[in-house]
């Protein structure tokens, strides 16, 4: 895509916002806001609202609105806001843009179509038809562990091209694919944002523009400093931080869900809820202690 006059640019520190909840389930802004001041104050370049750690597929439509006006209104434009519409179809896709265009969020990110196969040919016109509707760019997420429709590298340089398209977030955890497309021909403002963390430092390091983390809502300090030091050409001090990166995902390898034990731990730092918004996916006690016992050995709590 061609760079729109006064359109930011998508790239940097983006973290994909955990959505805290009340004990009956409601959303807790109170929460929402003091893990927003945090995030922001330490510079992080973008916020991903209502996706796959912000529990999207579990929100109501009116939670959604009302989580990207509140995340507008505490960052005040500080940081450009992606709005996740993480639907199955084309079709319900749409309807979600139409229900964000007048909040005018900067980015809209949709997932491949999911539940039914579809072809690379259906993956590239439910993303052509969306570009052409949205009012703002759209990223392209490719999270085939969800979806079970992986868009292929070959699909994503078919849409690189495609106007009103800004990037990919890749979480596919496949870094050939990753290194293949960075290495590959695309319009220079197309960007590619790494979606899994422990593959951060590796796609800067090849070109890559930023990431989107979730573990970042626990302590996003290594990522700013690993996206600054790549900027400034620190190859040791992005390797530094991305072994910090590493230690802190092992709040998500002592437990069996990576979501939750994220929420847990911003819980046990006064800034989120340990509770899903589905209740029965929370942590147990005994692995909550196990989340606790890694931010202690990191010296968070």
């Amino acid at each position: 895509m061609t760079q729109a006059e006064g359109q930011r640019k998508l790239e940097g520190v983006i973290p994909a916002l955990i959505t805290p909840v009340t004990d009956s389930g409601a959303v807790d802004f109170r929460l929402l806001e003091k893990q927003v001041r945090y995030l922001s104050s330490a510079g992080v370049n973008g916020f991903f609202i209502a996706g796959t750690t912000g529990e999207g597929p579990y929100l109501t439509a009116e939670e959604k609105v009302d989580l990207l006006k509140k995340v507008n209104g505490i960052s005040g434009g500080k940081q450009f806001l992606c709005m996740a519409c993480i639907q199955a179809s084309t079709e319900q896709v749409l309807a979600e843009i139409d229900r964000y265009s007048n909040l005018e969020p900067d980015f809209i990110v949709a997932v491949a179509p999911y539940y039914y196969s579809a072809s690379q040919r259906a993956i590239f016109d439910h993303f052509s038809q969306i570009a052409a509707a949205s009012p703002c760019p759209v990223i392209l997420y490719n999270i085939p562990q969800h979806t079970h429709n992986l868009i292929e590298l070959e699909t994503v340089l078919q849409l690189a091209g495609t106007d009103n398209i800004a990037g990919i977030k890749d979480s596919t955890g496949d870094f050939i694919q990753v290194s293949r497309g960075l290495l590959s021909k695309v319009p220079k403002d197309f960007s590619w944002i790494q979606g899994e963390d422990y593959l951060d430092a590796s796609a800067l390091l090849l070109g890559g523009h930023g990431m989107v983390t979730g573990l970042g809502n626990v302590w996003i300090e290594p990522y700013v400093k690993m996206y600054l030091a790549s900027v400034a050409g620190n190859t040791t001090e992005v390797i530094v931080n991305q072994k910090a990166i590493n230690d802190l995902y092992e709040i998500i390898r002592v437990t069996p869900r990576g979501i939750a034990a994220i929420k847990a731990a911003t819980g046990f730092l006064g800034r989120g809820s340990a509770r899903m918004k589905m209740a029965s996916l929370s942590l147990s006690e005994g692995e909550l202690e196990k989340v606790k016992a890694v931010l202690e050995d990191l010296e968070l709590v």
